[in-house]
């Protein structure tokens, strides 16, 4: 049996060695002192390719260090394999006199994984399709919106020529998607830092207090960085559905890069409850 394991850990260390082009960092231990190893993620498996070195590890147990002695004799190989299959392999040899007793391995020194990578990189493929098919279709989606004349309601704010406004609230599949103008009718540009959509709660009480919680949007579409005197600009959010209570309203808030022409837009409970 020890004559399998033997030819298993250096038949595994040519492999690995012919894949990659690196050469194998060394690893010097003896018989007086433990050299510790210390790996990313515990050791799952460690096995050296001949009799004079020893390398200890908790197989009960999973821990992240494993130790290391030797015997004077001819160089040999060492093969880690960690909890999630990442695979380590070194040169070990004898030296009477260590300068390094302790080594900190970072994952990159790893030189592959066990796991089968085609499986993966089937599954990150689909991942990828799936999230660009998805991505066409709420650009599709927005631009439908856009070329529409539909709108929900007036909401809108101004303050110093800037004007914003929801045109639309429209529930389609899994999302709501904004419909949402900016126009400028100062004589300066507007140049847009952010805008943001949080959801407000109203405590009730004694001590009447009011609580923020921001929304990330999905998607974006046509969101401009800078808005021209005399320009309109309009463009969509996309966000997970949700609705409100009566306590609760959403909050766009626009904000100006350098400057102070800040607007913030309430909508009620009423419009996010009821898209079209």
């Amino acid at each position: 049996m020890r004559k399998i394991i033997l030819i298993f850990a250096v038949l595994i260390f040519a492999s690995a060695k012919a894949q990659t082009s690196n050469v194998l960092d060394t690893i010097y231990a003896n018989d007086t002192k433990n050299v510790a190893l210390f790996f990313p993620e515990p050791i799952r498996q460690g096995i050296t390719g001949s009799d004079n070195f020893i390398f200890t590890y908790n197989r009960e147990k999973e821990q992240y260090f494993g130790l290391l002695q030797a015997k004077p004799g001819m160089e040999s190989n060492l093969l880690v394999v960690n909890r999630s299959g990442s695979i380590f392999s070194y040169i070990v040899r004898y030296k009477k006199q260590l300068s390094k007793l302790n080594y900190f391995i970072p994952l990159s020194n790893s030189i592959g994984n066990e796991k089968p990578i085609v499986i993966d990189s089937i599954q990150a493929e689909t991942s990828e399709k799936s999230i660009d098919n998805r991505t066409y279709y709420y650009q599709k989606f927005c631009s439908y919106l856009l070329n529409r004349n539909q709108r929900i309601g007036r909401i809108n704010k101004r303050n110093e020529g800037i004007v914003l406004s929801v045109e639309n609230i429209v529930f389609d599949k899994e999302e709501l998607y904004f419909v949402i103008q900016i126009e400028n009718n100062s004589t300066l540009d507007y140049d847009l830092n952010f805008l943001s959509l949080s959801i407000e709660t109203r405590q009730k009480g004694k001590r009447k207090s009011l609580q923020r919680l921001y929304q990330e949007p999905i998607y974006k579409h046509n969101l401009p960085s800078k808005i021209v005197e005399g320009q309109t600009i309009r463009f969509v959010y996309v966000l997970p559905k949700f609705s409100l209570s009566n306590d609760r309203r959403a909050i766009f808030e626009l904000n100006e890069k350098d400057g102070e022409r800040n607007i913030e837009l309430k909508i009620s409970h009423r419009y996010i409850n009821n898209p079209n």
